[in-house]
């Protein structure tokens, strides 16, 4: 073979890999932004006069997807915990992967997700509605009507969650509630010596037990004050505690008054604890059943 000849082919084969690199590269580059994408943003918060980080989750094909518009899961963190919980501590970014869902975890410090008596600029309820939902709204290519809108949280979020959408039912299709502090509103600080970020947060948060803000922000006297007429326009309540939980009573007592008042709702007990390893199962739970509501809606 002529030197001109061999260099004709060293140069084929030499484009040939490279090409097939150059393939190779864009499919494991294609493939990386099909998955669930997590990023941690902020945002200037006027209610609560600072900036406010959240994590959220943008599901595989989100960049590519034109004008689809997405339902949105806002998942709330417990006492003493962070916006950072759910993304560090759980897989829900792998859990979340089969769904064309975005998911939103807003810090929430030790609020519990309410305007707090006593601390003036730890008004977290106003925070989500007024602040955190019309700006997921604005930047992320999300659904802005109810039944794209979906809320739960573990613990003090657990209590969040059902109480928001109780407060808020036109606002939320589904609510879920992992080993909910359903009663929080009820808890008396001063009950809770040995556990001083509790006491605090329900002192700054409720203040004293006949306060208006325990009041117009206890679940049980909320879900009483609906109207038989109104049932209908609740939201689908999902909770669940372990049976080896101390909130596994109160969440049984909830589960009795929706049963009463024939508010849609599935309650479950399982074997567990108030911690992590229940938590990662229990999303999975409720993400099949928001998977539901997507299928149903569409």
């Amino acid at each position: 073979m002529r030197n001109s000849e061999l260099r004709s082919v060293l140069k084929v084969r030499a484009f040939s890999a490279a090409g097939l690199l150059f393939v190779l590269l864009s499919v494991l580059a294609g493939g990386a932004q099909a998955q669930a994408r997590l990023s941690t943003e902020y945002l200037d918060s006027k209610s609560l006069e600072r900036k406010v980080p959240y994590n959220v989750i943008l599901p595989k094909g989100y960049s590519a997807a034109g004008e689809k518009r997405y339902p949105v899961l806002y998942l709330l963190h417990g006492l003493t915990g962070h916006y950072g919980d759910w993304a560090e501590r759980s897989k829900v970014v792998e859990h979340s992967a089969p769904y064309d869902l975005i998911i939103v975890m807003p810090e929430g410090n030790d609020g519990w997700y309410t305007d707090a008596l006593n601390a003036p600029k730890d008004r977290y309820e106003s925070f989500i509605f007024e602040d955190l939902i019309p700006a997921v709204e604005t930047k992320y290519k999300s659904r802005v009507d109810r039944p794209g809108r979906f809320i739960a949280g573990l613990s003090m979020g657990g209590y969040g969650s059902v109480k928001l959408a109780l407060k808020h039912p036109e606002r939320f299709a589904l609510a879920g509630s992992f080993s909910g502090a359903v009663r929080g509103a009820e808890f008396d600080g001063a009950a809770f010596t040995g556990w001083k970020a509790l006491a605090d947060s329900l002192n700054a948060v409720f203040g004293p037990m006949d306060s208006k803000v325990r009041a117009e922000n206890d679940v049980f006297k909320l879900l009483a004050a609906v109207k038989q007429e109104q049932v209908k326009d609740l939201p689908f309540l999902y909770f669940d505690c372990g049976t080896e939980d101390g909130l596994i009573g109160q969440n049984r007592d909830f589960s009795g008054e929706l049963l009463k008042m024939k508010v849609p709702h599935e309650f479950r007990e399982r074997p567990g604890k108030h911690e992590w390893p229940y938590w990662d199962e229990q999303i999975v739970e409720f993400l099949q059943l928001a998977g539901k509501f997507i299928g149903k809606d569409k």
